[in-house]
């Protein structure tokens, strides 16, 4: 928290942090006087905001659906596919996208050619770059995220299954009115925990896919940040302006997000 004192300061590293001069809130009046900036501050709620909305629902609905098998082989064996991705590098999964969406020698180019369709280069549309990065990451991270899901329905009492049976409940039935009450106050947590990180999208994979056709959708926070405040090397203390205020939006959403969570289902971090 004491690095945060850069954001106030025009810091000079030769000087340090207590010897740069004390300017006040000039980088924050600058940040939102750029009018680039509110252009990054949308795409980077656009990207949050469809990775919740799209991935959390996959996600458990895999878990449900995963749970739900009763042959152990095939149940290990989609889980063993569906882990995979995740320890795949960050570089060279966006290799990966390149390869197959490349429009001459890419699976995409070759399937556009057999059935006659034009083809472009999607990396090169600005509005195709959010599809491609949320889909990608569900797909990277399905089986990883649905761990903790497949670990609350583990618990389950076996007797709520078994009098289920009973009463003629199928198992579509045993899903819905037993397996998802059991696992929604995970969910909840994970959703609040999630919107609390609602501005941290990370810019790694972000940077990688970017270029200067699709940099009108693709420029969020974090590479805005990296750019004018690392890449530039000269302007730290803009940088260290625009962190800090991603991570106050971040604080101010986990507030109202757990609040309201717990005021509508009674389920909450405090």
């Amino acid at each position: 928290m004491l690095g945060a004192q850069i954001a106030f300061k025009k810091y000079i590293p030769t000087e340090g942090i207590w010897g740069s001069d004390w300017i006040g809130l000039y980088q924050f009046k600058k940040l939102f006087s750029t009018p680039k900036f509110y252009a990054v501050f949308k795409n980077t709620l656009t990207l949050s905001f469809y990775s919740i909305i799209v991935g959390q629902p996959i996600t458990v609905v895999f878990a449900l659906c995963l749970n739900a098998v009763r042959s152990n082989a095939y149940k290990k064996m989609v889980q063993m596919v569906t882990y995979m991705p995740h320890f795949i590098s960050m570089v060279v999964m966006v290799g990966i996208l390149v390869q197959i969406f490349n429009p001459r020698i890419g699976l995409y180019g070759r399937v556009c050619e057999l059935f006659g369709l034009s083809v472009t280069d999607i990396f090169s549309q600005p509005e195709a770059f959010s599809h491609i990065y949320v889909w990608s990451a569900i797909w990277q991270q399905l089986g990883w995220g649905s761990i903790i899901y497949l670990a609350a329905l583990s618990n389950v009492d076996i007797s709520l299954y078994e009098s289920a049976e009973i009463d003629g409940a199928n198992r579509f039935k045993r899903m819905i009115y037993i397996d998802f009450p059991s696992i929604l106050p995970t969910v909840m947590i994970l959703l609040i925990m999630r919107v609390g990180q609602i501005m941290s999208v990370g810019y790694e994979k972000v940077l990688l896919m970017q270029n200067s056709l699709n940099l009108s959708t693709s420029e969020i926070i974090a590479t805005y940040s990296y750019k004018v405040g690392l890449q530039s090397g000269s302007d730290y203390s803009y940088g260290a302006a625009i962190g800090l205020f991603n991570s106050l939006i971040n604080f101010t959403l986990l507030i109202i997000v757990n609040r309201v969570s717990k005021k509508a289902t009674e389920i909450c971090l405090w």
